[in-house]
């Protein structure tokens, strides 16, 4: 049986298979490395001697925190202020006036950042809204922010970034405006947290109510699925996006070939699709 350093060929298959059944999240086969590196801290943690017992250990367990923990390990959570800015451009510029001009009897907007990871991306918005569309403060908006990793949004929920994280994207103006350091930690003001709605939602899995969305963000997050899940879940979004609304994605990804129901429409340096009309 091939083994590399520290996880053989068949645990790392087990591995696989639970992070998938559990998140769609494809893991291909080369990535044994992410094993070794991610599960070796959480194994010395519990008292295992090596990987291969945490393994042995899931495998005869029934599903719980420790299973949670290990896919939480191996499901990337990577993220930043204001991540790739054309979108935020995009948004500013053109989706948000034009919603808020239709919207303006109603005076309702609703926003969803699925897999918001540790909350940049909805505070992003937040902060974009506060700064370019103060009428907002007077409407009825929803800002929901979802992952399904409860110790992603634990973090999310605490508004607290280090400096690494704070440099990744936020723009010195807004840090000084929005946020007040914490020991050697920045901490978003709690009008901002106030603002967002955070909840834990498994795309892959049956979803909560949620209110028809305007704004959906699901940047970033079909990378990591295979071709069924991908289109399954954009079936699910477009049954979740009002008429008019706007989906954003990552640069890498895109609805053509996967769902027809979309059109993609470009503003500029941004890209984002809605429902064909």
């Amino acid at each position: 049986m091939k083994q590399t350093m520290g996880v053989s060929t068949t645990d790392f298959d087990f591995i696989r298979d639970l992070v998938y059944r559990h998140s769609a999240v494809v893991l291909s086969a080369d990535k044994t490395y992410l094993a070794e590196l991610y599960l070796q801290p959480i194994t010395t943690s519990l008292g295992f001697t090596k990987i291969a017992d945490l393994v042995n250990y899931l495998r005869n367990q029934t599903f719980n925190h420790i299973h949670t923990q290990v896919i939480e390990a191996l499901v990337t959570n990577e993220t930043s202020f204001f991540r790739d800015i054309y979108p935020f451009e995009t948004l500013q510029k053109f989706v948000l006036p034009e919603l808020i001009k239709k919207r303006a009897i109603a005076r309702s907007l609703n926003i969803w950042c699925a897999a918001c990871s540790h909350g940049q991306e909805p505070y992003s918005i937040a902060m974009l809204m506060r700064e370019h569309f103060p009428l907002l403060a007077n409407w009825s908006v929803k800002l929901i922010a979802s992952d399904f990793s409860q110790k992603a949004l634990t973090k999310a929920r605490q508004g607290r970034y280090n400096q690494l994280e704070i440099q990744r994207g936020l723009p010195k103006n807004l840090c000084d405006r929005y946020f007040h350091k914490v020991d050697n930690e920045w901490q978003i003001l709690d009008n901002f947290i106030k603002m967002v709605e955070f909840q834990q939602i498994n795309l892959v899995k049956t979803w909560p109510s949620l209110p028809k969305s305007d704004v959906i963000f699901l940047r970033n997050v079909l990378i990591y699925f295979d071709i069924p899940t991908k289109k399954a879940l954009l079936n699910k979004i477009k049954q979740q996006l009002s008429s008019d609304g706007y989906l954003f994605l990552g640069n890498a990804e895109t609805t053509i070939n996967l769902d027809a129901s979309f059109e993609r429409v470009q503003f500029n340096k941004g890209i984002c699709y809605r429902l064909q009309q």
